[in-house]
């Protein structure tokens, strides 16, 4: 089983940056997708980040242009930039990842998450 800690979060105000982090521990036998999820208050949790094991990125049209996504494939690893944050960028940001549990299975597993508070 995968065990994700999310770290990073914290109150910022309008305008200014965070860099959440995520490592994922356990029985690893490889990852492909890793990403971020967000849920603000009231609302239903959304896709925020993905980042493929090679790489490849999307991202939510609103956090286009300002969140960056990335990853270290050794230390099991993803990140996110957040710059130009704005008030409602505020939420739980849940980390998470789909790690292979045998042939043709890669469960998503995600973190606790962590909050993120932008005060305008």
């Amino acid at each position: 089983q995968v065990q994700l800690v999310e770290s990073g979060g914290g109150l910022v105000q309008a305008g200014g940056s965070l860099r959440l982090s995520c490592a994922a521990s356990g029985r690893i036998a490889g990852i492909n997708a890793m990403g971020w999820d967000r849920q603000a208050p009231g609302k239903q949790r959304e896709l925020a980040a993905v980042i493929s094991s090679s790489g490849s990125t999307n991202y939510a049209d609103s956090v286009k242009g300002r969140f960056t996504i990335s990853r270290d494939n050794a230390k099991n690893t993803v990140y996110l930039q957040m710059n130009s944050l704005e008030p409602e960028d505020t939420g739980v940001y849940f980390c998470f990842a789909n790690a292979y549990s045998g042939i043709g299975h890669w469960p998503r597993s995600w973190g606790q998450g962590t909050q993120v508070t932008v005060s305008s």
